[in-house]
């Protein structure tokens, strides 16, 4: 399977600790294809509902279900990222997020990062 940046999957986050996003959660690919095809780890932006998130906040970035693929409006929270090991991936990718989307999603990660 080819991981790409930009895709978005559903994987099972567990284990956890704290107050990391737990359980099978929609996750955008935020590495770039180059580091994907190794054999390392991806890194993500965790995902959630959007009826979880009363508030849009400079961390977050809301993406409708259609721009994404996922059955309802999610909510990438870029403060929550992760690099978990490629066989987390276990089933093809539910969508794709547009070049634009990606660019808030950068933005929020810089913010995120103070970068």
């Amino acid at each position: 399977m080819s991981i790409e940046r930009g895709q978005i999957y559903f994987i099972d986050l567990n284990p956890v600790q704290g107050r990391e996003q737990a359980g099978k959660r929609p996750v955008l690919v935020l590495s770039i294809d180059a580091i994907n095809q190794l054999p390392l780890v991806i890194t993500v932006v965790v995902g959630t509902k959007a009826t979880n998130i009363k508030h849009d906040y400079p961390t977050n970035v809301r993406v409708l279900s259609t721009e994404s693929g996922l059955p309802v409006e999610t909510v990438f929270l870029c403060f929550q990222i992760r690099s978990v090991d490629p066989n987390r991936f276990l089933a093809d990718p539910v969508g794709k997020i547009s070049e634009i989307k990606m660019l808030e999603i950068e933005t929020a990660v810089r913010y995120c990062l103070g970068l």
